[in-house]
């Protein structure tokens, strides 16, 4: 099985022995062994998975990566965040998925009105089974637990992923004072309630929330 590993906190090294992993299109910035590099379209998914991400705008460009030796893997410096899956699924915007092992499966699900604010379509991308994925940030990642009676607001524009049995309900603070210029700022947030992990960055990109 790929062994993965961080070299500092910026590149992600995966040692194999024969085995095969996908990672984010032209992410490869070193290798040591013998290794074999293809494309696959749709974020390896075959046909189904081509056609849903173009129905759904989540793109997602994605390499194999197979051979005998140690890989590494980057992202314009991002920082990378390591989660071990243990058949739960992540929940993970496209751009922020690094690498995955080959024991994991990812898909995509409906975001609805969230997926809109951040300016990223209708859907996201899941990652599910058994294994490891490598996931980036713009800065260090924090890890914020959610518990029940206990929910958790994020600003569209930092959420990276999360896990667990949250349920997401996209809410906004628009008033007249926010149009006025007079407001917080953070017209819309992500609610998040249940039990699970929520991975925040400390960089908001630009939203649709972000600009009204």
């Amino acid at each position: 099985m790929a062994m993965f590993r961080l070299q500092g906190s910026k590149v992600l090294a995966v040692e194999m022995t024969g085995d095969a992993v996908k990672a984010k299109n032209g992410a490869m910035v070193a290798y040591d062994g013998q290794m074999a590099f293809k494309k696959m379209s749709g974020g390896g998914e075959g046909i189904r998975g081509m056609v849903t991400r173009r129905l759904t705008g989540e793109s997602m460009e994605v390499m194999e990566v197979k051979g005998h030796g140690t890989c590494y893997f980057a992202d314009r410096a991002s920082e990378i965040n390591l989660v071990r899956l243990n058949g739960e699924k992540l929940y993970v915007e496209a751009s922020n998925l690094l690498a995955t092992d080959p024991g994991l499966r990812t898909g995509t699900t409906f975001t609805g009105l969230r997926g809109a604010s951040q300016g990223n379509g209708l859907f996201t991308t899941t990652v599910e089974g058994v294994g490891q994925a490598a996931i980036t940030s713009d800065g260090p990642a924090i890890v914020l637990r959610v518990s029940a009676g206990m929910p958790l607001q994020v600003d569209p524009g930092a959420y990276v992923a999360h896990t667990g049995n949250l349920q997401q309900h996209f809410q906004t603070g628009i008033s007249w004072r926010t149009v006025m210029g007079e407001g917080s700022g953070e017209s819309f947030q992500i609610r998040f309630e249940g039990e699970g992990l929520v991975y925040v960055q400390p960089s908001e990109r630009n939203t649709i929330g972000g600009q009204l």
